[in-house]
């Protein structure tokens, strides 16, 4: 009987003493939210260059989390940028180049991992909205690569069958625009409505930050990966009423104004549910200001050139990131990182396997900790047109290979949505002293010729692996892109 007696103690005992012990919370895995402009210039943020115009909601974001001064894009051109942010990989590699048109034959390729389809393989809830461009039709759309959502169009907002005055094209018209199809709002992969008018994309912004701010509302007990691709600044700029003249600034400074607004909105649906602090959010862009467009495009900040070239102006682009608790707040990275990096990175945070498929991105995570010493890539490969290596950077160089490229140089630009000329000129081989010269104006190849052969090494392994049409490489590591059935 005391055995019995006793024995009835020790559990009583114990289950007063469990009921004391609290148990240990099991760790979230972190959120996501990559927030990709289109178009938008080094110089286009009041933290970055001192605007004209306002972004608080951005200075804030950056006062709270880290600011990239070397951030680059894979490539200065819509698609090849956007394959490059998703896949971890140049995207020469996985075979997309250029700003596919709505007909384009090839499309990313389904057999390419996304980070999308990286991190549902760990139970993530992944949404899209906005600009997709790496495919206009099944099986090629968001859903076709990893998202379980997607609202936006499908490609660039000026592809649809509009003049640059907002007027539709007459059947008469020469300019090839005409044959473009309406431009669809998908929802899923089917037409929402369509965007006829200037009124219409006047109301994109708006859209796309109702609807991811609801995404993030509805999917706040698990997490997410969220991408939202804004369609501005790209030509034709609109603006909602609410931010109309706000600015003071002209209609482009009221469009960065209502971006702005957007990065507030998401901001603060966080921090309404509860998941700022275990959120990572990213803020960039695809490519440099589309110049030849004058007060309807944005500036470098003094970088040299724009859009579509290999220029400073083309390739590095505005970057934050803020992740409260665990980027350190008011912090600057000098160091060089690049939209590539984005999918390698994430999967190390997320707990996420990489790509059975070679990537190109390296894992920065050592840079968002402020690790000291911390420089995990030290060079960059430069590529444009279908497969043409035109720069490398390493260290604190710049080897400009001899190329043909755009110029916004010899021309006026164009005033209020009408674009100007934009004529390619001859490239000479040229060595730039990023530390000194960001500007890209003083040739010192003569002055460090070992620099120039030790650069010149670095392009001969990507001809090799990546091929280089000035050289007439093919490259023994290129994958084909998806072929479209037209």
């Amino acid at each position: 009987m005391k055995r019995i007696y006793y024995s009835l103690a020790t559990l009583i005992l114990a289950a007063v003493l469990f009921s004391f012990v609290k148990p240990v919370p099991v760790a979230r895995k972190p959120n996501v939210v990559i927030i990709f402009m289109d178009d938008m210039g080094y110089g286009d943020l009041e933290c970055f260059a001192g605007t004209p115009w306002h972004t608080p909601n951005l200075n804030r974001m950056a006062a709270q989390g880290m600011r990239f001064t070397y951030f680059y894009v894979a490539q200065a051109v819509c698609s090849a940028s956007r394959a490059g942010l998703l896949t971890g990989c140049y995207p020469n590699r996985v075979g997309i180049n250029g700003a596919l048109w709505p007909t384009a034959p090839i499309a990313l390729d389904t057999a390419e991992q996304t980070i999308a389809t990286v991190l549902k393989t760990k139970g993530y809830r992944t949404g899209m909205v906005g600009k997709w461009h790496l495919g206009s039709k099944e099986p090629w759309l968001p859903l076709q690569h990893g998202f379980d959502e997607y609202l936006g169009l499908p490609y660039s907002n000026d592809m649809w069958p509009v003049h640059y005055d907002g007027k539709p094209y007459t059947d008469s018209s020469s300019n090839s625009r005409r044959k473009y199809p309406p431009l669809p709002l998908i929802e899923g992969n089917k037409p929402l409505r369509y965007i006829k008018t200037l009124e219409d994309q006047s109301q994109l912004t708006t859209i796309y930050t109702d609807r991811v701010c609801r995404f993030i509302k509805e999917n706040k007990q698990q997490p997410f990966f969220l991408y939202l691709a804004h369609s501005m600044p790209h030509v034709p700029i609109a603006v909602s009423d609410k931010h109309k003249g706000k600015s003071k600034d002209g209609l482009f400074g009221d469009v960065i104004e209502e971006i702005d607004w957007s990065v507030g909105q998401v901001l603060k649906t966080l921090e309404e549910n509860g998941l700022a602090e275990n959120t990572l959010v990213i803020f960039t862009s695809d490519n440099g200001p589309w110049l030849s467009y004058g007060n309807h495009a944005g500036n470098t900040g003094g970088l040299r050139e724009g859009k579509g070239t290999s220029w400073e102006g083309g390739i590095r682009v505005p970057c934050i990131m803020r992740w409260p608790g665990k980027i350190p707040a008011g912090t600057v990275c000098n160091k060089m990182a690049a939209t590539i990096d984005l999918l390698p990175t994430i999967a190390n945070l997320c707990g996420a396997a990489l790509p059975v498929r070679k990537i190109d991105g390296v894992d920065m995570k050592s840079l968002l900790f402020n690790e000291t010493d911390a420089n995990p890539r030290d060079e960059l490969a430069v590529y444009y047109q279908v497969n043409s290596l035109q720069a490398i950077r390493k260290g604190p160089w710049k080897l400009v290979l001899p190329h043909r490229a755009r110029t916004y140089k010899l021309n006026l630009p164009g005033y209020d949505g009408f674009p100007g000329a934009q004529p390619e000129v001859d490239v000479p081989l040229a060595l730039y002293d990023m530390r000194r010269d960001p500007g890209e104006t003083l040739d010192v190849q003569k002055q460090f010729p070992e620099v120039v052969k030790t650069l010149m090494e670095v392009a001969e392994k990507y001809r090799n692996e990546l091929g280089d049409d000035l050289t007439g490489r093919k490259g023994t590591e290129r994958r084909p892109a998806g072929k479209v059935q037209m």
